[in-house]
């Protein structure tokens, strides 16, 4: 007997974290031209884009709300603030934080990339559906949701139990 075959599990292809990557790797094989031909990775791009959201943002959060470790998003900003693209300040409420924003140059550049962006999602629209399209995000918010308040339940009740 093979070794796949004594596994209790699931296929490989067919396990949920497996699928997700594939649809996103085919999601941002569409945008990834776009960004590089502007310079951009797909990181950096997701921190600008976050931070048109916003005024400005302690990079704690920032890195929470872009969904990058600490080292990552220390190394991005560097390389954004270099290039003029976000500005960083020190928070008046706590010294040792900093703050970022995006700058002129940096929302220019989202100006230039926003019409092939947009252009890139009217595609997937298309293709896929706009029904489908709207029901497979709500469907993955309802999903992220509901496992984010697993996650609260198992903490609390692991809290319990100390």
């Amino acid at each position: 007997m093979s070794a796949a075959r004594r596994v209790p599990m699931r296929e490989f292809s067919r396990s949920l974290p497996m699928s997700l990557l594939r649809a996103r790797e085919a999601v941002m094989r569409q945008f990834r031209p776009s960004l590089r031909s502007h310079g951009l990775t797909e990181q950096q791009w997701r921190i600008l884009r976050a931070l048109t959201a916003v005024d400005s943002i302690e990079v704690t959060e920032l890195a929470h709300v872009a969904f990058l470790l600490g080292p990552s998003l220390s190394r991005i900003l560097r390389d954004l603030e270099a290039r003029h693209l976000i500005e960083r300040k020190v928070a008046k409420a706590d010294l040792r934080r900093a703050v970022v924003s995006i700058s002129a140059k940096g929302l220019k550049l989202i100006e230039a990339v926003a019409p092939t962006s947009e252009a890139i999602y009217a595609a997937i629209t298309k293709r896929y559906g706009a029904r489908k399209l709207a029901e497979l995000q709500d469907m993955l918010h309802v999903l992220e949701a509901s496992l984010s308040e697993l996650n609260v339940a198992e903490r609390g009740s692991g809290e319990a139990d100390d």
